[in-house]
């Protein structure tokens, strides 16, 4: 389990491809932290680590298959590719954003993103079997990133993106057009699925 608060921008370093795809990613995190196994938040997909190391800098490697590069936006990552990365969920970590789980539900994009303040106002457009869990007010998380919704429209919603957060993410650096990684609220699909058996 994640929070959503992002706790440091990787960096994709070598990318090998096989029977699935393996990533490696510099870290800040020294590797004696990280074990073998454990799960780190990749721009909103939870992958295990399988290798690390210290060499020219931090990093760890992740394998990703077939199936998770067509249903996220990891198969478009290139050498260079900055991702937002959180480390799991720890007994007695503060609860900074909301429950994440690291599974995307599927890709948006960014429709506009305009000045107001020191923020940015984001418009995300997502497919329209995700746009039903999204609710003024509500959670969702975007590229790993637990964000609050302003408003919805149909299958657009708006977000604002202050200053800090822009600083310490990859959202400093987006574009209008850019895909990114959705994950709906938890609370929603539930919400969702128990009014299912009521109607």
């Amino acid at each position: 389990m994640f929070t959503g608060i992002i706790t440091d921008v990787g960096e994709v370093i070598a990318i090998k491809k096989t029977g699935d795809t393996r990533f490696d990613i510099a870290c800040k995190d020294d590797p004696d932290s990280i074990d073998i196994g454990a799960s780190i938040c990749c721009a909103g997909a939870c992958m295990t680590v399988i290798e690390k190391g210290k060499s020219n800098c931090n990093w760890f490697a992740v394998e990703v298959s077939a199936e998770s590069l067509s249903k996220t936006t990891l198969g478009g990552w290139k050498t260079g590719s900055k991702i937002n990365l959180e480390r799991s969920l720890k007994a007695g970590d503060e609860m900074g954003g909301h429950v994440v789980s690291g599974h995307a539900d599927g890709v948006g994009t960014i429709v506009s993103i305009e000045g107001e303040g020191d923020s940015q106002r984001f418009v995300f457009e997502v497919p329209t079997e995700l746009a039903r869990f999204i609710a003024p007010k509500g959670s969702v998380t975007l590229n790993g990133t637990s964000l609050t919704v302003n408003e919805v429209d149909g299958n657009r919603f708006g977000v604002n993106i202050i200053r800090h957060t822009q600083e310490v993410t990859t959202w400093g650096d987006a574009y209008v057009g850019e895909p990114i990684n959705v994950e709906i609220d938890m609370l929603a699909r539930y919400v969702a699925r128990l009014a299912e058996f009521r109607d």
